[in-house]
């Protein structure tokens, strides 16, 4: 092969491609329509100049058979004055315009055939545009449809769905695990606050056993100096003067046990 064929076989098919690209479906059906009116027009053109020539040409035919015709009369009035030389010129003549006559009736004949066959062709031109018409708008929105279509993809498609997707599902997942860290703070709160009860009340029976214990320690021993007696001027002792008792208290039965 050589490089000349190689070099225009690369540039046809460059051209084939740059075109194919170009063509909008919507622009070529709407020229293709404007094309096949144009041969339509033509076609009518030349169906109206084969009737026009077989018009003539049969003015020409019924012209030469009236010759003719004519022709016969007068030799057969010749003949009847007696005039043959006369009436043999008239036949002549009547030959003539007879065989013009036929070669005519030939030619119209072809030339009917032709009109009838260009009435043929000019009809069924009509109806093919008539039905690319139709299509024509069919074609149109199917076009307009697979556009929008073809559009609608490519915007899904550069959406990157997949990777938005993949961010949502990760929020999910990161609010269940913020709702399960808050539940079990709650749930944490709540063992605290238990367990803070549960040690006032524990520590409310110890205090209430170390005060019995007190009580039978300290239930025969004589009052204290100074000391006013059980129940008086309870209503005016203040929290310094109670833990001072206390510590009083707690002193005296450290004497007793070391006793």
């Amino acid at each position: 092969m050589g490089l000349f064929d190689r070099v225009s076989r690369l540039v046809r098919a460059n051209v084939n491609d740059m075109v194919s690209k170009a063509e909008d479906p919507e622009k070529i059906l709407e020229q293709s329509i404007i094309d096949m009116q144009e041969d339509l027009v033509q076609m009518r053109q030349a169906v109206a100049k084969a009737i026009a020539a077989q018009n003539r040409m049969q003015q020409q035919y019924n012209q030469a058979q009236t010759e003719a015709d004519k022709w016969v009369q007068r030799a057969q009035l010749a003949l009847q004055k007696g005039d043959e030389n006369l009436a043999r010129e008239a036949l002549s003549r009547k030959k003539v315009q007879a065989e013009t006559a036929t070669s005519l009736k030939g030619q119209l004949d072809q030339q009917t055939a032709m009109v009838d066959g260009l009435k043929r062709n000019l009809m069924a031109l009509e109806g093919k545009i008539s039905e690319a018409k139709t299509k024509k708008d069919m074609l149109k929105a199917r076009a307009s449809a697979a556009k929008a279509n073809e559009q609608l993809q490519s915007t899904i498609s550069s959406m990157n769905t997949g990777s938005a997707m993949a961010a949502f599902e990760r929020m999910e997942e990161k609010v269940l695990e913020m709702e399960a860290r808050s539940q079990a703070a709650a749930e944490l709160g709540g063992v605290n606050l238990e367990n803070q009860f549960a040690a006032l009340e524990s520590g409310s029976d110890v205090d209430d056993e170390l005060a019995a214990m007190k009580a039978s320690m300290l239930g025969g021993a004589a009052p204290a100096a100074g000391a006013l007696p059980a129940g008086e001027g309870a209503a005016a002792t203040t929290p310094a003067s109670k833990d001072a008792a206390v510590d009083a208290e707690l002193d005296a039965l450290r004497r007793q046990l070391g006793e």
